[in-house]
């Protein structure tokens, strides 16, 4: 037990709660300037009135309508997917983990393509609901998959499993799209990934879902860290592992597939912010998770506000954006990796 403790040791509590807090405040800098960038030019003072006075006049009618829901919506969607991303590389000792890999896009995805196909165009709630369905089913597909699996559920298993599953469902997809070119058109807009013309609404009805898998995640905390460290040590210090993995599973489930649902399938997120938060933290996952929930919500503030800015006044899907920002870290974590 002492020795686990010892492996896991970070640094002093009293530094990291000053580190949690400068985030804080450069996550409170970044929804400031999430509300006055974009293609009208909106003053803070206009924000504060927007906030305290409104007139119905045009720019506080976009700060209330459109850029406060968006930069919520990016917030929750960040944190959640920041949060999902440790946990999976945590469960599954993987360093290029992320939620993708239960199938919770690819799973979104399908049952979205399918659901146009059937029904036709929908409403963006109704999206957002047939989405969450999708990406809930399909990571409970690649969990049991990899239960039934010799050895049950260890990371080998559970990332063999969800790279198949995702192969398979993802090529569907595309079949159907390419033969079918009427759902294509319909959906594109939300198989690109974004936070833009989201209303408020859509993310109050989602909320519940999300922070009951962050509380989840939290409380799991302790275990997590012990399952990092080897599932012999786990039970060696009388963890119910299998439980734990369960548990674990379903605050991912919720929180991806709340993400995916508001969202549609935004990348990257998960897989490299356990990564930042880690080379500041440490391998607590008492200290990852919340670290991983702030800087998650940074970054895709971030990555939208530079999708607004980019090509202005064009606007890019911020799942258009993550690629650029995620993609070179990924090749070089991925050298890192190779050269150990």
């Amino acid at each position: 037990m002492i020795a686990a403790k010892k492996t896991i040791l970070t640094k002093s509590p009293s530094i990291l709660w000053a580190g949690l807090f400068i985030s804080l405040i450069l996550l409170a800098i970044c929804l400031i300037i999430s509300t006055i960038s974009g293609t009208a030019e909106i003053s803070l003072s206009e924000v504060y009135t927007a906030l305290t006075a409104f007139d119905g006049s045009s720019d506080l009618l976009i700060v209330r309508t459109v850029r406060i829901p968006r930069s919520l919506i990016a917030i929750m969607v960040g944190a959640s997917l920041g949060v999902a991303g440790a946990i999976m590389q945590g469960l599954t000792k993987n360093p290029l983990a992320s939620p993708s890999i239960l199938g919770v896009n690819a799973g979104a995805s399908f049952a979205v393509v399918i659901a146009t196909l059937i029904f036709g165009n929908n409403s963006l709630y109704t999206y957002a609901w047939i989405a969450f369905v999708g990406a809930a089913l399909s990571a409970i597909a690649v969990y049991s998959i990899s239960y039934l699996s010799r050895g049950g559920v260890t990371p080998l298993n559970l990332t063999i499993s969800g790279a198949a599953l995702t192969a398979f469902i993802s090529a569907l997809t595309s079949g159907i799209l390419i033969l079918n070119q009427r759902s294509l058109d319909e959906i594109r807009f939300w198989l690109a990934g974004s936070v833009a013309g989201r209303e408020l609404n859509l993310l109050i009805q989602t909320l519940p879902y999300l922070i009951l898998g962050l509380i989840l995640a939290f409380a799991l905390s302790q275990q997590i860290t012990l399952l990092s460290l080897g599932e012999n040590v786990a039970k060696g210090l009388g963890q119910k592992t299998a439980q734990i993995k369960i548990l674990a599973a379903l605050s991912i489930i919720l929180l991806a597939g709340g993400s995916v649902a508001i969202a549609g399938p935004i990348g990257f997120i998960g897989l490299i912010v356990p990564h930042i938060v880690r080379f500041f933290v440490g391998f607590d996952y008492r200290w990852i998770l919340p670290y991983s929930a702030v800087f998650g919500a940074i970054l895709l503030l971030v990555a939208d506000i530079l999708a607004r800015i980019v090509v202005k006044p064009i606007e890019l899907p911020v799942g258009l954006m993550m690629p650029l920002i995620g993609a070179p870290f990924f090749i070089l974590l991925i050298k890192l990796k190779v050269k150990n």
